[in-house]
Parts: C-alpha cells; sequence; structure tokens
C-alpha cells in the first residue's frame, strides 16, 4: 500500500499533491497470507518454494512477510528468483530435483505475465502453486488470492471521470482497494490428486470446475 509514496509519485496516500493519484492495491502485503492458505489446502506440507522476482521493488517485503510466516507455521521456505523466461525453466529445474510440498509465486509484472509459463511449469512438474492474480487461477493454477483487480479499474475509471470535470489529481486521495478474493482451481486439484478441504472451498470467491 506504500509503495507509490516509497516511489516518489505522491507525498502520501491521502494529500498525493503534485499532478498524480490512482488506485492502490494489496500485494506483497498478502505474503503471509498465501501461505498459509497453501498450507491448509495441502495439509502436512513441510517445504513450499517462493519464487520472486528480486528485481522487483516489493518482493523484498513479500519474502521478508512469508519467511515469518514460515516460522511461524514450522514451514521451510527456500527462495528462487526469476527476472526473464530463462530463470522460470530453471526455477522449475530445480523444483524438479528438490521436490517441495507447493510453490507460491510471488508479485510483480514479470511474474504475472508470464503466467502460462509458470502454470505449464508447475502442472508438468505436479506441483501445486499459489498465485497473485484470479487470471492465474482461471488460467489453470491451483489457486489465487489477492486484489479484485477489475475493482481497481473501476475505481481507476471513476477518478479519470472526475478529472475529466476538472477535479485536481491533487484533490483527490489514492484510492485503495481491500476487496479481496480467492479463486480456487478444482481441475487443477483433482489433476494433482488434491482432495481440498471443504471449509477453505465454501468460502472461495469463485472455484473453477
Amino acid at each position: 500500500m506504500i509503495q507509490p509514496v516509497r516511489l516518489g509519485f505522491v507525498a502520501s496516500l491521502n494529500r498525493p499533491r503534485g499532478n498524480a493519484t490512482g488506485v492502490a492495491i494489496f500485494s506483497s502485503e498478502l505474503g503471509a497470507k498465501r501461505l498459509e492458505l497453501l498450507r491448509e489446502l495441502i495439509p502436512g506440507s513441510k517445504t513450499i518454494t517462493v519464487l520472486i522476482n528480486a528485481d522487483f521493488g516489493s518482493s523484498a517485503r513479500f519474502r521478508a512477510d512469508v519467511e515469518a510466516a514460515g516460522r511461524a507455521l514450522g514451514l521451510a521456505t527456500p527462495t528462487l528468483s526469476a527476472s526473464k523466461p530463462s530463470d522460470i525453466e530453471a526455477a522449475f529445474d530445480n523444483l524438479f530435483q528438490t521436490r517441495p510440498d507447493a510453490l507460491l509465486v510471488g508479485p510483480g509484472p514479470f511474474l504475472d505475465s508470464n503466467r502460462d509459463l509458470l502454470i505449464a511449469g508447475a502442472a508438468k512438474a505436479a506441483i501445486p502453486a499459489g498465485y497473485e492474480t484470479r487470471a492465474s487461477a482461471m488460467a489453470g493454477g491451483l489457486v489465487s488470492y489477492g486484489a479484485d483487480v477489475g475493482d481497481a479499474y473501476r475505481q481507476a475509471g471513476v477518478y479519470v471521470g472526475r478529472v475529466l470535470k476538472n477535479e485536481k489529481p491533487a484533490d483527490l486521495p489514492v484510492a485503495r482497494v481491500t476487496k479481496l478474493e480467492l479463486v480456487i482451481n478444482l481441475k487443477t486439484a483433482k489433476a494433482l490428486g488434491l482432495d481440498l478441504p471443504a471449509k477453505i472451498l465454501a468460502v472461495a470467491d469463485a472455484v473453477v470446475e
């Protein structure tokens, strides 16, 4: 949530100043929750490997939160990093060798834009994987948990309309998307031979069958 401030786009979320405002979404802040969800979906997990893009600014925060959550849950959370497609291929070569119980994919545009490569690699390695965006679960990832991107687009559209009506961006607080969604792909779960807990399925916002 503090990313627009840390990157210098706005002075603060409530008082942007300058000529910029927009919509901020939860991303790296949800690392611990995503890890907990994977652990619940795969009871008895001991190792969940984390894949990040170390060049992405929010990855350090994400990694630190996941490490802390892993310690609290008694999980090993080794980290792999990828910033180009060949790194993703190398990461899955590692996963074939180490055979973790699951894979947690970190935030960032590079990993999100390469979701098809990630999903195909996870399927080939038969490793359950958790993602940030709904699109990843809809495309074949086991589970996603993150901000409702559609809600962010709607809020951005509202702000565009207000600016076009001559409101100043500096007077518009950075909107915060607080609506989160959990999406589970049952087809992928069945392909992996997983019997998912009913209590998790009951609270999912969408289930792909």
